[in-house]
């Protein structure tokens, strides 16, 4: 690696924020996917918009490509180092910068946590809506380049809903605001082009966020089945009725099992599917709501309908829902999940064939995904270390992603496409579909400088990693 890189990036930024070689290069190798390490080049650690812009000024110097990194908890390969680039993580960009209460909307940093910016707005009477399972460790930088979800995004809708405006430093170092906190700004919505990019048109380095009134009331149920097709039937029943709650989460029997194994939060352990559902608003609306929907469910073949009494049990609740991935590690220590979005109506046609292809691949699959929209996270579990394991997972993997796209669905509710799905793009978009996607990520980065490699399809992979579209035998989840 040239000494002059490194030199001129540690006299941007100083020399302890900027490393290479040793853990660094180990750590921020890869993200939370199955995909294998890539080999990054400097990793710095800027704390201001001037020293990301100084960090990809010197890769646009030195003609090196760069990644953008958060915490590292995406599940599709969209922060693994290619053609040794440098790395800019914007962790210690963590600053809550401004919250107006009023307008409803606050400025912070890429690197501020999801849920530590819930926590500072506790008592304000504010929100932000969009609560990623990860969101205990997952950064808002993070969540506007995947367009993350949460269970709560059902009736609040996905991150882009909720960022006004994204401050960002562009491929060629320039700095530009996309969006406008005080309300639309007219032209054309480049805020709306960079929210889901991946990193592949630019840093974020500041981030207006939409702040959501938190209702009056809430009420959590919790809805058990004898069988998973009757529970995904009531998902429909729910929502063509007319009601939309603000989240409907579903857990199949083998998911229930290992999170009361983890952390004993009073799921049914003989049910073969439970709904967790979460109406909101005024109290008279809410309490109606509740009761059309154990209506529903009863018609629908529900065994049994749990109204938490009290907050305690709310969030008891809703503690099984969030941990559940945690829980999976008891099982075996790797899991590999997609996250297509399928039509509703086809929640159970869909759901059958996924055990169908684990059961035919000899593999242990587990549901546990956000029913409502229909964003499916089947789990394949399986341990890394087994001989000829990767091969039947990815082919598992391959089969569920067709059977999404068959019955009318899309390749991501909220992970991204990374490299994970790259391949699979071709199969959902068109080629004019896939040349003006193209023709955008070009006019953004005509040199192909940021995150390369990722989301489009075509061109080589990593260049340091052999087919890293398919992770090879072995790889460590």
């Amino acid at each position: 690696m040239p000494d002059q890189l490194l030199a001129e990036l540690r006299e941007a930024l100083g020399p302890k924020s900027v490393s290479f070689g040793g853990a660094a290069q180990l750590l921020y190798s890869r993200d939370s996917s199955v995909f294998p390490g890539g080999q990054p080049g400097p990793v710095c650690f800027p704390e201001t918009t001037e020293q990301v812009v100084a960090c990809v000024q010197a890769a646009v110097n030195h003609n090196r490509s760069f990644v953008p990194r958060g915490a590292g908890t995406g599940l599709a390969g969209g922060a693994i180092p290619c053609d040794d680039p440098v790395m800019i993580v914007t962790t210690r960009m963590n600053k809550i910068l401004e919250v107006d209460k009023q307008k409803q909307f606050a400025w912070v940093e890429p690197g501020v946590i999801n849920l530590d910016l819930s926590r500072y707005l506790l008592g304000t009477g504010l929100h932000f809506a969009p609560d990623p399972s990860s969101q205990q460790s997952c950064t808002i930088g993070g969540n506007v380049a995947n367009n993350s979800g949460g269970p709560h995004c059902l009736a609040y809708g996905v991150t882009s809903a909720h960022i006004l405006a994204v401050e960002v430093v562009l491929p060629d170092a320039s700095v530009a605001v996309f969006g406008d906190p005080e309300g639309p700004a007219g032209g054309y919505d480049l805020r709306g082009a960079f929210v889901g990019g991946e990193g592949t048109l630019g840093v974020a380095t500041r981030v207006a966020v939409r702040l959501t009134p938190d209702p009056p009331a809430v009420r959590t149920m919790l809805l058990d089945y004898q069988d998973v097709g009757t529970a995904a039937d009531t998902v429909s029943a729910i929502i063509g009725a007319g009601i939309v709650p603000a989240a409907i989460e579903m857990m199949d029997q083998k998911v229930i099992e290992v999170v009361e194994k983890f952390i004993k939060v009073g799921y049914p352990q003989d049910a073969a599917a439970v709904l967790i559902v979460e109406v909101d608003g005024l109290i008279d609306g809410v309490e109606h709501e509740v009761e059309r929907i154990t209506e529903i469910a009863l018609a629908c073949g529900t065994r049994t309908v749990r109204v938490a009494a009290d907050e305690e049990e709310r969030a008891r609740i809703w503690k099984g829902r969030k941990n559940a991935f945690g829980a999976i590690a008891q099982v075996k220590p790797g899991y590999y999940l997609h996250d297509t979005v399928i039509p509703r109506t086809k929640l159970t046609e869909v759901i059958n064939k996924v055990y169908e292809t684990a059961e035919r691949y000899d593999l242990l699959v587990m549901n546990v995904f956000h029913a409502g929209d229909g964003n499916l996270h089947p789990l394949l579990i399986f341990d890394p270390q087994e001989e000829g394991i990767m091969d039947r997972v990815l082919a598992a993997g391959e089969e569920i992603v067709q059977t999404s796209l068959d019955a009318g669905g899309v390749l991501s509710g909220e992970h991204g496409i990374g490299l994970e799905k790259r391949r699979f793009m071709d199969r959902l978009f068109s080629e004019n579909d896939l040349d003006a996607q193209a023709k955008l990520r070009h006019t953004f980065d005509p040199d192909e400088r940021a995150n390369p490699h990722k989301v489009l399809p075509g061109g080589s992979s990593c260049a340091e990693i052999n087919h890293m579209d398919k992770p090879p035998e072995g790889t460590w989840v």
